[in-house]
């Protein structure tokens, strides 16, 4: 019943930026709490940056603050993550989540999270 398409990855140069797009179903968008994971090759996922518009609360990994800002347009039932001042370890599988109902604060554990979209890839080059 929920779907979530991703878009915007590809390979860049260190210090570049990427806009990654994560459309879902829109009879399902509302007042879910989403997220933006990540896994490269050998490690384990991680949360990257997660968003519940129901409270406005945000949360980001350490790794990323200051750099990635992610955001949603309930309009368009599309999650965002803004990606500046790319570095090599960024470089993973990115995969937007959703979960099952209505949240009321963000969150960083996959736990939480009962919808995964496809991934799409970001290349950081040194």
């Amino acid at each position: 019943q929920v779907q979530l398409v991703e878009s915007g990855g590809g390979s860049v140069q260190a210090g570049g930026s990427l806009r990654l797009s994560c459309v879902a179903s829109v009879d399902t968008f509302r007042n879910r709490r989403m997220a933006w994971f990540r896994q490269a090759p050998g490690k384990e996922r991680e949360g990257v940056a997660g968003i519940a518009d129901f409270t406005g609360s945000t949360a980001y990994a350490n790794s990323v603050k200051g750099r990635f800002t992610i955001s949603r347009d309930s309009a368009k039932h599309t999650l965002y993550l803004q990606m500046n001042s790319l570095k090599p370890e960024d470089t993973a599988m990115y995969y937007c989540a959703a979960s099952y109902g209505a949240a009321g604060s963000a969150s960083l554990d996959q736990s939480m999270f009962n919808y995964w979209g496809q991934g799409t890839q970001v290349t950081v080059s040194s």
